[in-house]
């Protein structure tokens, strides 16, 4: 478990783009359950679309790799710092099943299927009231930048 205070010591991201707000469950090296509350409020809804509001799937998407990243960083046993980032490698498969609107609880199980030569690919499923919202599978790669 970690709550918001954890989760901005791990991660970079901040408002508007921090897309975990909790994680419910860790495995480590295994697997991550982690929860996005989506409100109202969320700048994106102002244009996507204002007469009926959907998260972007892009957002899903990054949301499970920022669940992803947490993931990582617990296997690795490691706190990244100012100078390390995670990035996307890539993405396969990417499907979007069902609308995510305000007031969803979107939750995140994201698995991890290997770790090689610096880069992690992940599967990953976003749910809302136990139907699959997103899934994709997801590669990943820490960097050190200057």
């Amino acid at each position: 478990m970690m709550d918001i205070h954890q989760i901005l010591k791990q991660l970079p991201h901040r408002y508007p783009f921090l897309l975990v707000d909790r994680v419910l469950e860790l495995e480590k090296g295994k697997r991550i359950l982690a929860l996005k509350n989506v409100t109202i409020n969320e700048p994106f809804f102002e244009g996507h679309f204002p007469h009926r509001p959907v998260m972007p799937g892009v957002l899903m998407l990054e949301a499970m790799a920022q669940a992803a990243a947490l993931l990582s960083f617990e296997t690795l046993g490691m706190v990244p710092d100012e100078k390390t980032v995670y990035y996307f490698a890539g993405i396969d498969g990417a499907r979007f099943k069902r609308p995510v609107e305000p007031g969803d609880q979107l939750l995140m199980d994201v698995t991890l299927d290997r770790m090689r030569a610096g880069i992690s690919k992940f599967k990953g499923v976003a749910r809302v009231g136990g139907e699959v919202a997103c899934e994709a599978e997801l590669m990943c790669t820490m960097r050190t930048v200057a």
